[in-house]
């Protein structure tokens, strides 16, 4: 099923949102040209790097 992947999305996580908050995911997913879970994963990444720097 799919293009094989060395990182497979076997992960399914669903959250409630605001609609401000839901629409700032959407502006991003438009101008990054990505979807809406690739901007959620990098904002994980995003977060989760700067705990690290503290």
């Amino acid at each position: 099923m799919g293009r094989p992947t060395d990182n497979p999305k076997n992960v399914s996580v669903k959250f409630q949102s605001d609609n401000e908050t839901f629409e700032k995911l959407k502006e991003c997913s438009e101008k990054m040209h990505v979807s809406r879970a690739e901007v959620i994963r990098q904002g994980i990444h995003k977060v989760h790097n700067d705990l690290e720097e503290k």
